[in-house]
């Protein structure tokens, strides 16, 4: 006897959650007992979702002595090999208290668990607004994220909710004080003018993303955050203690075991091909939220790392903030620095812009493939 093929209309079912405006928390308070369809993912996105021991890979940095004329020479060092070898790492000792970083956490837990309609107001994905939302137009992710824009071309600092307002400006000052340090650190480990990147506006617009990871009653069928890399320089990332992000070691999925106090830095594309600014163009645009330059920036010495995020299993929530470190000038020509081309290591990469490289990322798939295979000479 023939069965009747079971009708599926994925955007109508997407849309009817959008239009609800309540965020996968607002699923799981509904008691659902299962995820809908469209949040499944395929096998293969999954492989090693199963948690099994591994060993310590990722590298933990200790940044004291940043400014010791002693000290420095082997910090430049483990954060250039670290970024060469696996382009994820943490930072211990770099200048942010532990209790204030907890704060900011408390703050984003305090935002994700408003009443629905508090957060309904902000449910939208405009780029020149605090946006509240669930990422399923690239790939579905089982959390919740406020985002909001610092530095050139930011929003009403007023427009951020108030529960959350003083904790992610500060965050935002702050972290860019890091940001500036990695940024020395890591032009300086490919032999380049400490102030290079600055001098690149990589320091002139930031994005942070503060995610809210509800329970997952079927944990096995997707992720918090499909397997990618980020587009542009730089992330720096708070996590809470319970852990679920993972980078890609060869063929293996690692933890990035969280440490008390720690921040996860992330090489982006961009940073893998170290930029060139053609002179031709000088124009600032006002919001930007794209991280991408550094593996291009870098002619290929520095890696950007493909991570992922497991869906939550625990009825506690988890909990992150993340900096993106953009470039606020994004219609200039960039590609590899020309202090890193020689006839030995030529340009392994072609000039773009920030826009037209924005395009291509927001109208992919984030399949765990890298937008830098697009700008290859070798492709």
């Amino acid at each position: 006897m023939a069965t009747v093929k079971e009708s599926y209309d994925r955007a109508k079912e997407v849309k009817q959650f959008e239009d609800s405006k309540l965020g996968v928390k607002g699923l799981v308070d509904s008691g659902i007992t299962s995820i809908p369809r469209f949040f499944v993912l395929p096998p293969d996105a999954l492989s090693g979702v199963r948690r099994r021991p591994n060993q310590d890979v990722v590298p933990i940095i200790d940044l004291s002595g940043v400014d010791s004329d002693l000290l420095r020479p082997t910090i430049v060092e483990n954060v250039a090999r670290a970024s060469r070898e696996l382009g994820i790492f943490q930072v211990v000792n770099h200048g942010i208290g532990v209790d204030f970083l907890e704060r900011v956490l408390g703050a984003i837990g305090g935002f994700h668990e408003q009443p629905p309609e508090a957060k309904a107001l902000l449910y939208r994905r405009d780029l020149y607004r605090v946006s509240f939302f669930t990422d399923l137009d690239i790939a579905p992710g089982w959390r919740d994220t406020i985002r909001m824009v610092f530095g050139l071309g930011q929003q009403d600092v007023d427009e951020i909710p108030e529960i959350i307002r003083n904790e992610v400006v500060e965050f935002d000052q702050r972290v860019t004080k890091v940001g500036e340090v990695l940024m020395g650190l890591l032009c300086e480990g490919l032999g380049v003018k400490t102030e290079r990147l600055k001098e690149m506006t990589f320091l002139q617009q930031r994005s942070i993303f503060a995610h809210y990871y509800s329970y997952c009653p079927q944990p096995d069928l997707t992720l918090g955050t499909s397997s990618h890399t980020d587009a542009g320089g730089l992330t720096i990332l708070f996590q809470d203690q319970k852990g679920g992000l993972q980078a890609k070691y060869g063929e293996d999925w690692v933890d990035v075991k969280p440490v008390p106090g720690a921040l996860v830095v992330n090489i982006g594309d961009a940073l893998q091909v170290i930029l060139y600014k053609s002179k031709k163009f000088n124009r600032f645009c006002g919001n930007f939220d794209l991280i991408f330059v550094f593996q291009i920036v870098s002619n290929d010495e520095y890696r950007s790392a493909e991570h992922r995020v497991l869906a939550n299993s625990s009825q506690e929530p988890r909990i992150s903030a993340a900096v993106f470190f953009n470039p606020g000038d994004v219609d200039s020509l960039y590609g590899p620095l020309p202090e890193l081309i020689s006839t030995e290591k030529p340009a392994r990469f072609r000039q773009f812009t920030f826009t037209e490289y924005r395009k291509r990322f927001m109208t992919k798939d984030l399949d765990g493939k890298s937008l830098v295979n697009y700008y290859s000479l070798s492709e």
